[in-house]
């Protein structure tokens, strides 16, 4: 949209406090339906990537391999929320999405859950399944996040994405080790029936719920789509939007972490003799220490200012791993997983919350979508140098050093932020005329968008 077809947007409806709790939670359930029912996490990809591991006898940098090729659907995320902003099946909106894709997804997994687990077979079905799944991911994702930047409560939503995503994960290693010693045995395609079954019943609730689901949900989205943009104006006013590359930048290096993935995995497993149930332990009590913090976010966005949220909460995460240089057993790295989750909350939050302020109007699907590429393209490619370091290059220690010099780069980056857009708490706009640090307003009202321009864009945070 070029700055002659740019539009004032009208104000956003007023909501109550119960019609806002009952957004978040509404959106809350969805997002834990679709992060369970991934291929790539939830209940699937730990148990196989332990089937891989131990049945097949991948070694670190042949699953790093593996997960790269199967990711790639996740490295063009953001091509599904381009699709998910401008195109609409049956002009159903995001319902439509949500039931289409949701139906395929359950669909590949029904035919997974009846062919022999062989590394072909779960090759092609998981990129066949991630292509759906990221469809029904950018019409959740996109849905969420539009609400949150329009109501003003994108520190809010940011903690709803974080505790949805890091659920099903928490959950997911607690049950990686059961699911593994299954996969292990004679009866492994029983097994992978009733894990692949599973995903298909989560992906089926998804499907009923963009059928049947509340209304409120997807009325609070007001509709930012121009009649008159086109696919290169819309490319145009994404890459011209700068910023979003102060957030992207900042998930890029918090995601490439060397030391914290596949390298860490066989770490324990092979170095500190850990069983799998212990290396599941381990991922669990670490991502169940963020969970707190991501909880206490929601109430400190609404407190504290974005730019305190982020510079306090990269100062935490910086050292993250260092602990785990000082672990030689399994049980002292699983009470090192504490303080570790612990650390990295507040960071991670007050990134998303960053990312979704910086949203260029009426791409927020694609936007929010970028972010999940960035967060897929980091995380496999440092599995990819992690596992080099650990397999070829100095071993577990190389690979921690390296993670933490990456994490010391988003202290400079966080000054790419611009200050309109993290100089507020949710709640609250920037009056920028005055010079003051913004006022709170409980409920959005006489919200106003400036017009936008092909390299820069006001939002109100």
């Amino acid at each position: 949209m070029t700055a002659q077809a740019a539009s004032v947007d009208p104000a956003p409806a007023s909501l109550s406090g119960a019609e806002r709790a009952r957004i978040l939670l509404f959106g809350g359930v969805l997002l834990l339906l679709l992060n369970f029912a991934t291929p790539y996490g939830g209940l699937i990809g730990i148990p196989i990537s332990f089937f891989l591991k131990n049945k097949l006898h991948l070694q670190a940098h042949q699953l790093a391999a593996f997960n790269l090729w199967v990711g790639v659907p996740l490295y063009l995320s953001f091509v599904f929320g381009f699709l998910r902003d401008r195109w609409s099946p049956f002009r159903g909106g995001d319902r439509a999405h949500l039931v289409v894709f949701a139906a395929a997804t359950a669909a590949t997994y029904v035919a997974m859950a009846f062919l022999t687990p062989t590394y072909a077979m779960l090759l092609v079905g998981l990129l066949i399944a991630t292509c759906a799944v990221q469809m029904v991911a950018s019409a959740a994702n996109g849905l969420v996040s539009t609400i949150g930047q329009q109501h003003i409560m994108a520190g809010q939503v940011s903690t709803v994405f974080n505790l949805a995503t890091w659920i099903p994960v928490t959950a997911a290693t607690v049950l990686g080790g059961v699911f593994s010693d299954a996969l292990e045995s004679r009866n492994s395609g029983a097994a992978a029936r009733l894990l692949f079954l599973a995903g298909a019943a989560l992906a089926g609730a998804i499907a009923v719920f963009g059928a049947r689901g509340p209304r409120l949900l997807f009325a609070a989205a007001r509709s930012e789509r121009p009649a008159t943009a086109s696919l290169g104006s819309d490319v145009s006013r994404l890459l011209g939007h700068w910023p979003i590359y102060a957030p992207l930048i900042l998930l890029l290096l918090w995601n490439f972490s060397p030391g914290g993935g596949i390298a860490l995995q066989y770490h324990l497993a092979n170095s500190l003799k850990a069983t799998d149930t212990q290396v599941g332990a381990y991922f669990a009590i670490s991502y169940g220490a963020a969970l707190p913090p991501y909880a206490l976010y929601g109430w400190l966005c609404r407190k504290v200012r974005l730019s305190k949220l982020l510079f306090w909460g990269t100062v935490m995460a910086v050292p993250q791993m260092i602990p785990l240089l000082l672990i030689h057993s399994p049980t002292g790295a699983l009470i090192a997983a504490v303080p570790m989750g612990l650390c990295g909350g507040i960071a991670s939050a007050a990134y998303v919350d960053l990312a979704i302020r910086s949203c260029p109007r009426g791409l927020q699907g694609t936007m929010i979508m970028l972010v999940a590429t960035v967060f897929w393209v980091a995380g496999r490619f440092g599995d990819v140098w992690g596992t080099e370091l650990y397999d070829h290059e100095g071993g577990f220690v190389t690979a921690v050093i390296a993670t933490t010099a990456v994490y010391a780069l988003m202290l400079p980056v966080l000054l790419l932020a611009p200050r309109r857009l993290t100089a507020t708490a949710d709640g609250q706009i920037l009056e920028e005329a005055t010079g003051s640090a913004g006022h709170f307003l409980p409920t959005p009202i006489a919200v106003t968008a400036a017009a936008e321009n092909s390299t820069h864009a006001e939002i109100s945070p």
